[in-house]
């Protein structure tokens, strides 16, 4: 799935917490800029792990939103059976229409990666998960990599044949014809940096493809801090499209096409009315979904955007 504070309105924080936050902010040498000059939005709920309350702040510079504080045990967040991006869960009406809807999205995005006539086929998928997409793409002539720093998931992953790396660090660079992240960058802590490597994982010729929720939907302004494609504190940025073009215009990349995710709007509004209501309201989700769809078509603000990003 988040931000800062101003220090007048902080009601429920205490000095401890503050004082780790600014901690944490002199920490962020590289990503310095991306902690700049911070306006407070709104507070937002961890529904998924710890039910703890945090900040999201906004990079007027970027058009970014930022979480704070950042757990030091983040990888704690993501212990949780209701986090299902990274299983095969199929307990529940919610969970088997996420899988169906995933086997649909897995076709559209091979049907994606197909259209770039890469020559040797070298694909990279980081947060590769149980490796259902890069099984696809095995499937269909692709040499596949993964990059997935749960073991759990990598265990799965393996059971199906793909192999995959903790570490980015572990690849070779300029290797690679495609490289995807399908909401990933999100959760990546040190942001510009990350980005930085990409681009030296990449071939001169090689293309990034980048999944992220776009904040600036309108399920997302209708739910506000009860949406759930905020999924704080697991999602440390929250993009749009203009910060996407600013952040890979300086390492010299530049976004040629952005695809929706029209799907992404109906799973976000479902979780979004659970933690707004506490009930399951398949109905007025799937009305917000379509609704938010039919707005984007004229703002091309979907809930959230694959950006396809080359060099210049």
């Amino acid at each position: 799935m988040i931000f800062l504070f101003c220090w007048c309105i902080w009601e429920d924080k205490d000095e401890r917490s503050m004082w780790n936050i600014l901690i944490f902010t002199t920490k962020m040498k590289k990503d310095k800029d991306l902690y700049k000059e911070l306006v407070p939005l709104m507070s937002c709920v961890d529904y998924t792990v710890s039910k703890e309350s945090y900040e999201l702040l906004m990079n007027a510079k970027y058009n970014m939103m930022v979480t704070l504080p950042v757990p030091s045990d983040l990888e704690n967040y993501y212990k949780s059976e209701d986090y299902i991006s990274h299983t095969n869960a199929n307990k529940n009406v919610f969970d088997k229409l996420y899988q169906r809807v995933r086997k649909h999205t897995l076709q559209k995005k091979l049907t994606l990666i197909n259209s770039f006539n890469s020559s040797e086929k070298k694909l990279l998928d980081i947060g590769s998960g149980t490796g259902d997409f890069l099984s696809t793409c095995k499937n269909n002539g692709w040499n596949v990599f993964g990059v997935e720093p749960s073991k759990d998931a990598r265990t799965i992953s393996e059971k199906k044949g793909i192999k995959a790396v903790d570490d980015l660090s572990l690849l070779k660079e300029g290797n690679f014809d495609v490289i995807t992240l399908w909401h990933v960058l999100e959760h990546v802590e040190n942001l510009l940096e990350y980005i930085e490597i990409l681009k030296t994982k990449l071939k001169p010729n090689g293309v990034l493809i980048i999944a992220v929720p776009n904040y600036n939907s309108f399920d997302a302004n209708y739910y506000k801090e009860y949406w759930a494609a905020f999924d704080v504190p697991r999602h440390l940025w929250h993009f749009s499209q203009e910060s996407i073009k600013k952040l890979f215009s300086q390492v010299f990349m530049k976004v040629e096409k952005t695809i929706p995710m029209k799907f992404d709007s109906y799973y976000v509004s479902m979780l979004s009315e659970k933690y707004k209501s506490g009930k399951n309201k398949y109905l007025k989700a799937f009305y917000i979904g379509f609704l938010s769809n039919l707005k984007a078509r004229s703002s091309s603000e979907y809930s959230s955007l694959i950006y396809v990003i080359k060099n210049t």
